[in-house]
């Protein structure tokens, strides 16, 4: 089976241009495309795609509206923003919406092939340019937030909390603490579930703000 992607893009000629590069990818299969955020709820409503690639700043609905609106309709959709914007406060409001990643545009092909395989497969995927502000943005708060639940985790849920800041997947976590992947599986769940949080990518996010990342 293949991927399902959905481009939603008010660049015509770039959206022509990634549709160009992953038609050459046997694990792609291009559904559909839009042109502004309205139209790509609507789409992705209609055609149920895996992988969404949804721009940031658009006329009309922007992006991020775009991305909570079909992740309410879809929560199962994996949406990547793909952005010129290198803006901090950007990129965090994009995970805290639930987006599985924030790409930049300027990304070589390869790096974007392999980051909608890994979206797909249920990793949080940010640009190697934007890890470095992502930190920055939450360890300048003017104030720790508060904590929601945090002591209710279980000494491995806090461990494999340390392993989603990083990004890693269920398969590497598994690997690194010699358990089975099933296993992982289960405290994710139950580690979203304590917090209060929807996707990997918010338990990312909540580890940052709170100091739970591993140093490693």
């Amino acid at each position: 089976m293949t991927i399902k992607v959905l481009l939603v893009d008010d660049h015509t000629l770039f959206r022509s241009g990634i549709r160009l590069l992953l038609s050459r990818q046997s694990e792609f299969t291009i559904v559909g495309e839009a042109a502004d955020g309205a139209e790509g709820v609507k789409r992705c409503h209609e055609l149920a795609p895996d992988v969404v690639l949804l721009d940031l700043n658009m006329p009309g609905l922007s992006g991020l509206e775009a991305l909570q609106l079909i992740l309410e309709d879809r929560p199962q959709t994996a949406v990547l923003m793909l952005t010129v914007s290198e803006d901090a406060e950007d990129l965090a409001d994009a995970l805290r919406s639930g987006a599985r990643g924030y790409l930049l545009k300027n990304i070589d092909a390869d790096y974007l092939v392999s980051a909608i395989v890994r979206a797909h497969a249920g990793e949080a995927v940010v640009a190697e340019a934007m890890t470095a502000k992502l930190v920055a943005q939450f360890r300048s708060a003017a104030a720790p937030a508060e904590p929601r639940d945090e002591d209710r985790l279980t000494p491995r849920e806090r461990e494999i909390l340390g392993f989603l800041a990083r990004g890693d997947s269920n398969k590497g976590i598994a690997r690194a603490l010699d358990l089975a992947e099933s296993t992982v599986k289960i405290h994710v769940q139950n580690i979203l579930k304590k917090l209060g949080l929807s996707s990997r990518v918010q338990a990312a996010v909540y580890a940052v703000e709170h100091g739970l990342g591993r140093s490693d």
